[in-house]
């Protein structure tokens, strides 16, 4: 059996479950394991350019509104792998390719491949993808191994609470910041499993663009910015966008240091290992003097101020 991963979520797990002899093709976005042992078969239009998030998010908002998309298929890399399965996705056709656009190559293949749509909403669906790719790869028992480990993982964090007694503070996470996004599908609860909670957000559904009024009528405990595809020292750079406003300094989080800059793969990367990763570390965030996370996971975040003092 051969499969394609053309979502980076996907491929993601399939190295976490140690099933990556079996993965043949994938997209730019992948983890750069994946790009240095697989053939890159999906491609975007910006590869190279450098754009500030509010021409990216111009750039995308013009191109779906004319049917359009900035990512396409390598037609000949995925004849030359000519998958049994190819892994898509339908959460969000800005930021990866979608089923429909691979379909449209796919069906052109002599041997048509199936198929395999990993879409999810909520964090439970994320779970219940793993063991679909499992399944679908012929290996279900690894699938299920791999899931108990992680939700042992998450009950860990949870027992800390309960043990402590600790009460849900008020957070907001940020998608994007040019323009202003909530976070939507699964983040709210990785929020709520690490002792949280952001009013603000749309669980189970897609992020917004939301109004700095209502961000600051808020007034969160716990401000964290993530924008989706970016990593810390990307996200800096766009900060002005936040502390030029004047009402920034007023804000809680800012007042008490509470601004914490993370990786976006931790929240808007739907592989089940990184998003339990993003629980622990915003279980540290919410409640640092209660939690501790690896060295490995530690460089993931970081507070703004100490951001501020390092750069400086």
């Amino acid at each position: 059996m051969k499969v394609s991963s053309f979502m980076p979520a996907v491929t993601q797990m399939i190295y976490d479950m140690g099933l990556q002899e079996l993965l043949e093709g994938v997209t730019f976005e992948c983890p750069q394991i994946a790009l240095k042992e697989k053939k890159v078969a999906v491609k975007y239009k910006l590869e190279g350019k450098t754009l500030t998030s509010e021409e990216i998010n111009t750039i995308f908002s013009k191109t779906k509104a004319a049917g359009d998309t900035l990512y396409y298929v390598e037609e000949a890399v995925l004849e030359s792998i000519a998958p049994d399965i190819i892994f898509t996705q339908d959460v969000c056709d800005v930021c990866q390719i979608d089923t429909e656009s691979v379909a449209k190559s796919a069906y052109k293949l002599p041997k048509i491949p199936e198929l395999v749509s990993i879409t999810p909403n909520s964090l439970e669906d994320v779970f219940d993808n793993a063991l679909t790719i499992a399944k679908a790869m012929g290996k279900e028992e690894i699938g299920i191994n791999y899931i108990k480990k992680l939700k042992d993982r998450i009950a860990s964090v949870v027992d800390i609470q309960r043990a402590h007694k600790l009460s849900s503070k008020s957070v907001m996470l940020l998608e994007w910041i040019d323009p202003l996004f909530n976070c939507g599908h699964w983040i709210p609860h990785q929020i709520g499993y690490a002792g949280g909670i952001d009013l603000l957000s749309h669980p189970s559904g897609d992020s917004i663009v939301i109004s700095w009024d209502k961000i600051v009528k808020y007034d969160p405990e716990i401000l964290i910015i993530a924008p989706c595809g970016y990593g810390i020292e990307r996200t800096m750079e766009d900060m002005s966008f936040l502390t030029e406003k004047k009402e920034w300094n007023s804000l809680r989080a800012v007042k008490n240091g509470q601004v914490y800059i993370a990786d976006f793969a931790m929240f808007t990367q739907s592989s089940a290992s990184t998003l339990v990763d993003g629980i622990e570390c915003l279980a540290t965030m919410i409640h640092p003097e209660y939690y501790n996370v690896s060295d490995t996971l530690n460089v993931k975040f970081s507070n703004y101020e100490d951001l501020l003092l390092t750069t400086s």
